[in-house]
């Protein structure tokens, strides 16, 4: 049986108010329509929905989403994160089936696969992952694949099974800087991420991770990340602004101006980086084709 932590959650206070450049437009058009049938169809979770991504309008109207397996209930409880979190019920041995059918309809060329922690599974789900990658690969070999995988716990063989089935580029994001760690990501450890972002590299992927600013973070923490990150093997980069989801979860410290973001990437890119997105509406699968 697993044990949840007992986390507090931040006291509740009025939201900032948005500032014009985080306006997005809403979702409409016959893509978008076609996008959200697929989903329905096939049962599927998207990281979109479960997630409140502000992105959905854009991604679902140009025919893409990104693919959240294992289901919608994670064993964590980041405190930024709009993801349902407890106990999850069993996980569906067809689920990488309808994932790759609904890809292959899709017609998608660069896939984005995410999933919830599923800690109290001995594998991390790892064999749901490696399937899912194998059998969109069968039906789409033209396709790309990006997963966007979690923390294994240091479960080296669970991550190994995980990045094995064929895709091109593993992306696990360290979400935050070292000092927010405890505050952002309870049950997650800082190294532990990086460790585990080295060894994906190490076994020959493509390697990504993404942040979030707005939490209170400094710049030199911010490039502290990056220098750890490149230390330990990433290649890209995502930077964008952290949105509460609801009054429950930790408030917006500041809304970070886009010319600051546009600093972070010049920066990203003299550190290192072989490519970098970041922006207010970037979000870690946020046009995931432009690296490749």
């Amino acid at each position: 049986m697993i044990e949840l932590p007992i986390v507090n959650k931040p006291e509740k206070e009025p939201r900032k108010r948005k500032p014009d450049w985080l306006r997005v437009k809403l979702p409409i058009g016959q893509e978008f329509k076609k996008v959200r049938n697929l989903v329905d169809k096939y049962k599927l979770h998207t990281i979109c929905q479960s997630g409140s991504c502000p992105n959905m309008g854009e991604c679902w109207g140009a025919g893409t989403a990104t693919f959240m397996i294992l289901g919608n209930t994670c064993t964590r409880s980041c405190s930024f994160c709009a993801v349902k979190t407890g106990r999850p019920p069993e996980y569906d041995a067809d689920e990488p089936r309808r994932v790759a059918e609904a890809i292959k309809l899709m017609e998608v060329k660069h896939a984005v696969i995410t999933s919830v922690n599923r800690d109290e599974l001995k594998d991390r789900g790892a064999e749901i992952w490696y399937e899912t990658v194998r059998l969109t690969k069968e039906m789409s070999p033209t396709t790309t694949i990006e997963t966007l995988i979690p923390d294994t716990k240091a479960n080296w063989e669970a991550l190994e099974r995980m990045i094995s089935g064929g895709q091109e580029v593993v992306s696990h994001n360290m979400e935050t800087v070292e000092r927010l760690y405890r505050k952002v990501r309870p049950q997650a450890k800082y190294h532990r991420s990086l460790e585990q972002i080295q060894r994906t590299k190490d076994f020959g992927k493509r390697t990504k991770s993404g942040i979030m600013v707005g939490l209170g973070e400094t710049d030199e923490e911010v490039f502290k990340a990056m220098d750890d990150l490149v230390a330990h093997g990433c290649d890209v980069l995502t930077i964008g602004q952290y949105l509460q989801p609801t009054k429950m979860h930790l408030a917006v410290e500041s809304f970070v101006r886009p010319e600051k973001f546009a600093e972070y990437k010049v920066v990203g890119l003299e550190k290192g980086f072989d490519f970098v997105e970041s922006g207010p509406l970037v979000r870690s699968s946020y046009h995931a084709e432009r690296h490749l």
